[in-house]
């Protein structure tokens, strides 16, 4: 049996091949704190940087070697002058009336922000949804999507919570957890698998003759026959998962029950 290394011995970084080691690159100052936030102003960096040292200090440029723009050729005739001078380049024949609009680089736009989850939000993570039709409702948080909302489920057979995006601001992560293994979220359902069409949400139903012309109807939403078949393709995954736990039948009470509050309980005292 090897002997223990020492806490020292363990922390120092294993030397390079060439036996040349680079130095660590270090964070900078200036650092993006998260959604297009920086960590120091353009004023703080403008005295952290020192540019008011170099505030109307003139450089002289080295004079650049200038490119002949035109050039002499000889002509024949004797009432054509001898030379005449010709563009190496050719004028251009077309001219825009306005200028073009330059881009001027700005924050970053919503969609290329950095997402942070909480680290008690993970996959197979037993949460509490505190707004929306559902609100009170235990899921099963199943995966972080890339707009940053997380994607969870009831299962539908507990407590008739589908699949839904959910702000990480309107959930509360408790400490259960539910061992998913090998689940594999199809590749499909993204962000804009969720979305919905609002051409057909606003248009009105064809109405039949005798009808209020004036009375204002929307469609009513029907789940599609791809969204009931992939609701039953992960919950069977994530039943699965809950049904191998020896403490089955009270998780299975713990998803089907609601949250709520009774008097003198306040949320920030209580452990999840």
């Amino acid at each position: 049996m090897a002997p223990p290394k020492s806490k020292a011995a363990a922390k120092a970084p294993a030397a390079p091949v060439g036996g040349v080691q680079k130095a660590a690159l270090g964070k900078p100052r200036n650092y993006d704190l998260g959604n297009g936030v920086v960590r120091f102003s353009k004023t703080k960096m403008f005295h952290k940087k020192a540019k008011y040292k170099f505030i109307g200090k003139k450089h002289p440029k080295a004079p650049a070697d200038k490119k002949p723009t035109v050039v002499v050729k000889p002509i024949g005739g004797e009432k054509n002058g001898g030379t005449r001078t010709v563009l190496l380049a050719r004028r251009r024949s077309f001219y825009p009336t306005q200028d073009k609009i330059r881009k001027v680089a700005h924050h970053k736009t919503f969609s290329k922000h950095v997402r942070r989850t909480r680290a008690s939000l993970t996959p197979g993570t037993v949460c509490i949804l505190l707004a929306g039709r559902h609100a009170g409702k235990r899921v099963v948080l199943l995966a972080v999507l890339p707009s940053g909302l997380l994607l969870v489920t009831g299962p539908f057979a507990y407590n008739s919570c589908p699949l839904r995006r959910v702000p990480q601001r309107y959930v509360i992560g408790t400490s259960t957890r539910v061992e998913l293994g090998a689940f594999a979220l199809p590749p499909h359902l993204d962000d804009n698998y969720f979305k919905k069409n609002k051409r057909s949400a606003k248009r009105s139903v064809k109405r039949k003759e005798g009808e209020d012309i004036f009375a204002t109807k929307k469609e009513k939403y029907v789940p599609s026959e791809q969204r009931k078949a992939d609701q039953k393709l992960v919950d069977e995954q994530v039943v699965k998962a809950i049904r191998a736990r020896p403490d089955r039948k009270a998780l299975r009470g713990y998803l089907r029950a609601a949250f709520g509050l009774r008097s003198s309980q306040f949320p920030h005292r209580l452990r999840f």
